[in-house]
């Protein structure tokens, strides 16, 4: 009765979080579109489209000019002026291999099969573009529910899962979701990846997160999270179960699924060195063609838009510092926090985590298939549970005991040890946007990392904590404004 109750409560939640992730898109559309009729764009070049300089079909595409066409090609900016041409004319340039195969594919999928009926009616490139949009919408939406599922099994609070996942819905930076970007379909791959991982379906979060790796670069860490379970796992067989065999099985199998989720990563750099350096001379070649490991990735990022360690600290970029200075201190507060509460997770890598939180989420440190979560709803409900048992004995009050400090705040939900492979991962990602990359870039880049949802939603839930709940949602309220605002007029945001 209480797990069809739980069931039945999940249900409705995901329900209500469906119409909340698709309120906050038709809201930024709404505000795009606003600010897009109230102002000029700096830049309007983005609607100019040579041929291709490979063109392949031998008929011409078809040019269409009416209203619907020219709305929707000039509201193509920034890096969608990209992910359109690839998919139009493929990877033309050395630049353009900095963007991934993965949004282009499903933009052309949808333009071929789903809206080609339009292609006549309002050109070719206005359907590729309405393709785009149309895949990062729908990705954002699935993503939403993802991690509203994945929250429910780390958190064991549907409550608190369901507020993380509303403030994903109308995250700071909104405007990327529901743009021609990479970010959803990231989001959606790398969430549905550890969500299946800890539903015990390994197989299928190695898919999921080879194609979050075809998504974006960054896609690839989320091997991370198959090398943090192998690790624990090996360490159970080998150090408890006295068990070298199978302690080697899953050391293979851990090392074969990390090779998997970054093969496709490894294919296209060895894909564009096909195209740039093969069957050129030495002279002729690039001089990233001719290095020891020929990353082409690592070279455009570092030679056409200067990524590098500490290659972004300079006085003029103090505005994009102080642009990205609210996701980075999230990001802080919520690893500093975490980290002030569980230290000896920190010191042990995890494996001072106790039985009982090891078998909470047997997918990430157990051998054992993984679990489902037993989710609170509500409080009253566990209230009547330790009213109607009543210790017996010495023993069943030790129990009970040991059962309560479990139990006990700063050891669950967000504490919990289920959230520590979350907080080192993004530990990584905050330290990679802060010394390396375009600083204002973090804004998006961690968008996709739970922990700052479910850090959130602690702080908005806890009464002690009311004004930063306040402060987290000005936040979200006032980046997704000037977010809409600049971004859509080819303004730099982040």
């Amino acid at each position: 009765m209480a797990i069809s109750m739980e069931s039945s409560s999940k249900s409705r939640k995901e329900t209500v979080l469906i119409k909340y992730a698709i309120f906050s898109r038709l809201l930024v559309l709404f505000l795009t579109i606003l600010w897009r009729s109230l102002l000029q764009p700096y830049d309007t070049s983005a609607a100019l489209n040579p041929p291709c300089l490979y063109h392949k079909e031998d008929s011409p595409p078809f040019l269409v000019a009416n209203a619907a066409s020219r709305s929707l090609e000039n509201s193509v900016v920034w890096d969608s002026v990209y992910f359109l041409r690839i998919t139009e004319c493929g990877y033309e340039y050395e630049q353009t291999y900095a963007f991934l195969p993965l949004l282009p594919f499903f933009i052309s999928l949808l333009s071929r099969t789903v809206f080609a009926p339009l292609v006549p009616l309002i050109g070719l490139r206005a359907v590729m573009v309405l393709s785009g949009f149309t895949v990062s919408n729908l990705a954002f939406i699935f993503a939403a529910i993802y991690l509203f599922r994945l929250s429910v099994i780390i958190l064991k609070d549907s409550e608190a899962s369901f507020r993380a996942s509303i403030v994903f819905c109308f995250n700071p930076a909104s405007i990327f979701y529901s743009s021609i970007y990479s970010e959803s379909l990231y989001a959606l791959f790398s969430i549905g990846g550890v969500y299946h991982l800890l539903s015990g379906t390994s197989n299928v979060a190695v898919l999921w997160f080879a194609l979050s790796g075809c998504a974006r670069s960054n896609g690839v860490l989320n091997a991370g999270y198959i090398c943090f379970q192998t690790m624990h796992r090996a360490y159970e067989a080998l150090y408890q179960k006295r068990h070298a065999y199978l302690a080697m099985q899953v050391l293979v199998a851990g090392f074969l699924r990390c090779v998997c989720i970054c093969l496709p990563f490894v294919a296209f750099q060895a894909y564009g060195y096909y195209n740039l350096c093969h069957g050129h001379t030495l002279d002729e070649m690039r001089p990233w063609c001719k290095g020891r490991i020929p990353l082409l990735y690592n070279f455009i990022q570092s030679h056409y838009w200067g990524v590098g360690f500490l290659k972004y600290f300079q006085f003029k970029q103090l505005p994009n510092f102080l642009l990205a200075s609210p996701i980075l201190s999230l990001a802080v507060c919520s690893i500093m926090s975490y980290m002030k509460s569980r230290p000896e997770l920190f010191i042990s890598l995890g494996f001072q985590a106790t039985e009982k939180e090891k078998r909470s989420v047997a997918g990430l440190y157990s051998l054992k298939d993984a679990v489902k979560p037993n989710v609170k709803t509500s409080t009253n409900e566990g209230n009547r549970d330790i009213r109607q048992r009543k210790p017996s004995s010495k023993k069943d009050v030790t129990v009970t005991k040991v059962a309560a400090e479990s139990n006990s705040p700063e050891k669950s939900g967000y504490f919990s040890a289920d959230v520590f492979p979350f907080i080192v991962h993004l530990g990584l990602m905050a330290t990679t946007a802060f010394f390396i990359m375009h600083v204002q870039v973090a804004t998006r880049f961690l968008s996709a990392s739970p922990p700052l949802y479910w850090f959130a939603s602690s702080l908005i839930a806890s009464p002690e904590h009311s004004k930063w709940g306040y402060l987290i949602w000005s936040y979200c309220a006032a980046y997704i404004l000037l977010g809409t605002l600049l971004f859509s007029n080819f303004y730099p945001f982040t």
